[in-house]
């Protein structure tokens, strides 16, 4: 009996036990329940306020700016990168060598045709000259008299000849002595403009040594490169355009000088030289430029500035505003998504082949915010550019 209450016993205390410890995990799961609960339940506020706010933010109007598509006068261009030549250039040296004996020019200065610019020291060759010249007369007196006693047949045809060979010798001798002086003699061989002085008097030269460069500026001449499918477009006489970043914003006008008469067949590109009007010489060679040139006939197209444009790769779109019946009755303006066939492009114009017309409202900036069927409001109070030939501003 003892046996059996003490296990009667030993089995209450179990059980008073196993009561005391199930009640916490009863409310440690309550609590836990409780706390995902409310977490479910900010999550569902919060996903709720953002759904509101993005409906809210979808049917509010988008601020964007817009340009109504007109035609413009269209010409396509041929873009060139040339390089500025002179037509007439020349490094100026002297033939022989020798001491500089006279300097008859400043660096920069304009030289007409003709004018010594150098000198150098002649040293005995004038006196040699002279010897020569002396020479040449002796000759031609025992001529003169050979010819005399010849007629009064003194002497034979043989001495006359040997006296005229003697004569003709006499006064290559002194043409000789003649240019070699004249090599002695830098002079400018057209007009232009002359360099920066590269030597100085009492200089020894030798021969070859550059003394200075010598510059036709007027007109001047930019020589490029065309593909040979402009070839059929390109004639002597056309039209050109040229810049310098030199000159920010100046466009030079020329014409096509001269067109090489073979294609490279390494590039397969054709060299083209046009001629440009240089009085005031701002132009110089050496310089280099872009060069455009009108090929084919003028067209009228629709031009959209180049922000118009949104770039896919499953095609262009532009956004085009809709008011009125066009936007389903409803008075605010929408847009609607186009695809559109694009032309060239000249500075900040882009040519539209299809899907624009005449008339048509068009988004210029803030597409990035846009659906098809959104609501805006157009505010141009910023406009982008719609300029066919940009430059910079002027600082």
């Amino acid at each position: 009996m003892s046996n059996i209450n003490t296990g009667i016993a030993d089995g209450g205390h179990a059980s008073v036990k196993w009561s005391a410890m199930i009640k916490p995990l009863i409310v440690l799961v309550a609590v836990a329940a409780l706390l995902l609960a409310a977490i479910y339940g900010w999550q569902s506020f919060v996903g709720r306020m953002m759904k509101k706010g993005m409906a809210a933010a979808a049917t509010a109007p988008q601020v964007v700016s817009a340009i109504a598509a007109k035609p413009t006068v269209w010409q396509s261009q041929l873009h060139a990168v040339g390089s500025l030549r002179a037509v007439r250039g020349a490094d100026l040296a002297a033939e022989i060598g020798g001491v500089v004996d006279a300097l008859n020019f400043d660096s920069g200065n304009q030289v007409q045709a003709g004018a010594v610019l150098l000198r150098l020291r002649l040293n005995d060759d004038p006196a040699k000259l002279l010897q020569l010249q002396a020479a040449a007369e002796l000759a031609e007196q025992n001529y003169k008299r050979d010819q005399e006693q010849f007629a009064a047949q003194a002497i034979s045809q043989a001495v006359l000849d040997s006296d005229a060979s003697t004569l003709k010798s006499a006064r290559a001798a002194v043409t000789a002595q003649q240019a070699l002086i004249g090599e002695k003699i830098v002079k400018a061989p057209f007009a232009g403009r002359l360099g920066i002085r590269q030597v100085d008097l009492g200089q020894y030269l030798s021969p070859g040594t550059t003394i200075v460069t010598l510059q036709a500026l007027d007109p001047i001449l930019i020589d490029f490169y065309l593909p040979q499918q402009a070839l059929a477009n390109i004639r002597d006489g056309q039209a050109v355009s040229a810049t310098v970043d030199t000159y920010p914003g100046v466009v030079f006008a020329g014409v096509i000088e001269s067109i090489n008469s073979k294609v490279d067949s390494a590039s397969r590109n054709f060299q083209v030289r046009a001629s440009f009007k240089n009085a005031d010489h701002r132009l110089v060679p050496g310089m280099y430029a872009g060069v455009d040139v009108a090929s084919g006939d003028a067209q009228t197209l629709i031009t959209l500035p180049a922000t118009a444009i949104t770039y896919n790769p499953f095609g262009d779109t532009v956004y085009a505003v809709l008011r009125g019946e066009a936007a389903g009755g409803s008075a605010a303006a929408t847009v609607q998504q186009r695809f559109v066939s694009l032309g060239e492009t000249r500075g900040d114009q882009v040519a539209v082949l299809k899907g624009v017309s005449t008339g048509d409202v068009i988004v210029t900036g803030g597409q990035l915010k846009l659906r098809n069927g959104a609501h805006v409001v157009v505010n141009n109070g910023i406009v982008p550019t719609d300029d066919a030939h940009p430059a910079p501003p002027n600082e």
